[in-house]
């Protein structure tokens, strides 16, 4: 089974916001609470910072940030996640059952339907499944089909056609009744639910033209769209008033995503309240947004881990080496640079599993994420160390990642007395493309978000062997004991023994280091005195819905 691009790959910027309410300091369900007591105004209108998504508004073909936050308001899912517990709730689904984790039942509410006046229907959700598993779409959400039986008829891999059009998995029981059968059992199944892969797509999206509905999408969220998405410029949508009002019927008016190439101004137009929310601050904010937006400031920890990459396969006689790689790691002063650099808005980090899901162990990468350049100087040399003594960093301009790329390559330089370039590409979607074509061979900068909770995502997505043709595996690493090991743990018969599983696959990749984990990120969002009851999600969305004029 393949994996298509990018995945969750995130344009993760200077300071990300997801958020999980467990862990704040106080900036969000204590303003939720308060906003929910005191009287915001009825409707009104408000921008918010985005960047440009990367490609058109389909579901099943968005797995970036920036596209995710825009189909976050407008179509709702089976399930959501818990800002404080970080579980899946449900929400378009009455119930999700299964007796032995392989088959499931999908019961939905009634109530819902698509913005044009269509009944959202299991068949809903089962069309939209259908199309994303079938590669001829070319879907980036294909790999999350993967589990459900009959996936490799729709999927057979490079220069080979699909033998069916549908999941044999998938079974339509009535309007409000679906059965999903895996190929084998899955106990994460459920908490993959709330991705956006699995959102539901209306019969216009197969009687129609794809560009047309990818500019204009039509959804069954609690937004709509307000016109045709103006590229590279901003997108607006408006309450949709047909919306259950039990499940959260927006507050506002309308809301426009103000699309911006610099962070830096998005962070004065929000100061000029131009904009009244950015989830994304430059670094330059880093040392006085605090003071100067108090508690409308939100700062805690959040799901992201920031990475070095290599290009393994594409580059062996640089990064083949397992010992080179561990070097490097050994010659970042993570602490230095979380400090320093991003005014701890950062976390060093000490494991590939970020620290709010179940499964991080603290320290867990032991003497490979600790500085020490005179073992590292020495492991490197050993190791016979890079050719032309030169490393090149490559890292997107458009996310605040100019100075601490620069400085872990100042670190190199001294401590492995190498030579540092540096690659900038002008937007996210640049190096995932050329990551992607296999078109650029330098060391990289990456970061991941979750898609869902769970241990488990924080590994197949990024290092599995399937997700190297098209996917997110752009290092190219292949150990058949990793490959073993997830097998394992997603067959598991509870959470509990899943995870101890999923653990010792991660103690592979802390073994080998295809990617260098360097730091966790912290939520670092602002928003004006104008609005109320901003909170940001997990999944590095802002609750909009919810969001009122002060």
């Amino acid at each position: 089974m393949r994996l298509t691009k990018t995945m969750r790959w995130t344009a993760l910027a200077a300071c990300t916001a997801l958020a999980i309410s467990a862990c704040t300091t106080g900036s969000d369900d204590k303003k939720s609470s308060e906003g929910a007591n005191g009287a915001g105004k009825k409707g009104g209108s408000i921008s918010i910072e985005s960047g440009e998504p990367q490609h058109g508004l389909i579901p099943q073909n968005t797995a970036e940030s920036e596209g995710a936050q825009v189909l976050a308001q407008l179509f709702s899912g089976l399930v959501e996640y818990d800002r404080k517990t970080n579980e899946p709730k449900l929400r378009v689904a009455e119930s999700i059952e299964s007796p032995d984790s392989k088959v499931w039942t999908i019961k939905l509410k009634d109530g819902y339907t698509f913005h044009n006046g269509e009944k959202v229907t299991a068949q809903s959700f089962v069309d939209a499944w259908n199309w994303g598993a079938n590669q001829d779409n070319a879907a980036e959400g294909l790999p999350f089909f993967s589990k459900i039986e009959g996936a490799e008829e729709l999927s057979p891999g490079k220069d080979k056609k699909p033998a069916t059009d549908k999941l044999k998995g998938l079974k339509v029981v009535d309007d409000k009744t679906f059965t999903v059968t895996l190929s084998a059992p899955f106990s994460q199944f459920k908490v993959m639910l709330g991705y956006t892969a699995f959102y539901p797509l209306p019969k216009a999206f197969f009687a129609g033209d794809r560009k047309t509905f990818e500019e204009n999408p039509i959804g069954n969220g609690p937004f709509q769209m307000d016109g045709k998405w103006e590229h590279n410029k901003q997108i607006k949508v408006k309450r949709y008033e047909n919306f259950p009002a039990a499940d959260g019927k927006a507050k506002l008016d309308s809301v426009t995503f103000k699309i911006y190439d610099k962070l830096e101004t998005a962070y004065n137009d929000l100061r000029a309240n131009n904009i009244q929310i950015t989830n994304k601050l430059p670094v330059s904010a880093m040392a006085t947004v605090a003071q100067e937006f108090g508690d409308r400031y939100i700062y805690k920890p959040e799901s992201g881990v920031g990475f070095i990459g290599f290009p393994i396969a594409t580059n062996p006689a640089a990064y083949g080496k397992p010992e080179i790689r561990k070097a490097i790691s050994m010659s970042i002063d993570r602490e230095a640079i979380t400090k320093t650099i991003f005014s701890g808005t950062r976390i060093p980090a000490d494991d590939f599993i970020n620290p709010i899901i179940p499964g991080y162990r603290k320290g867990a990468m032991g003497d490979a994420a600790k500085y020490d350049p005179a073992k590292a100087k020495e492991l490197f040399t050993t190791a016979g160390g890079v050719p032309n003594n030169t490393i090149e960093l490559g890292y997107n301009a458009d996310g605040g990642h100019k100075e601490w790329i620069e400085a872990v390559g100042n670190q190199l330089k001294k401590n492995l007395g190498v030579e540092v370039t540096f690659k900038p590409f002008e937007k996210f979607g640049k190096i995932l493309d050329a990551l992607g074509e296999k078109q650029y061979s330098g060391a990289f900068r990456m970061a991941w978000q979750m898609d869902y909770p769970s241990a488990e995502n924080y590994l197949r997505p990024i290092f599995s062997k399937v997700a190297i043709e098209n996917g997110s595996n752009y290092g190219g690493y292949v150990n058949e004991e990793f490959e073993s090991a997830l097998s394992a743990a997603d067959q598991a018969k509870s959470l509990e023994e899943g995870l101890k599983l999923y653990q010792k696959a991660d103690d592979i990749l802390i073994k080998d280091l295809p990617y260098i984990p360097v730091y966790t990120y912290m939520t670092s969002a602002a928003y004006t005195k104008t609005v109320k009851n901003v909170v940001v999600d997990a999944q590095n969305r802002i609750d909009l819905a919810n969001v009122e004029l002060a």
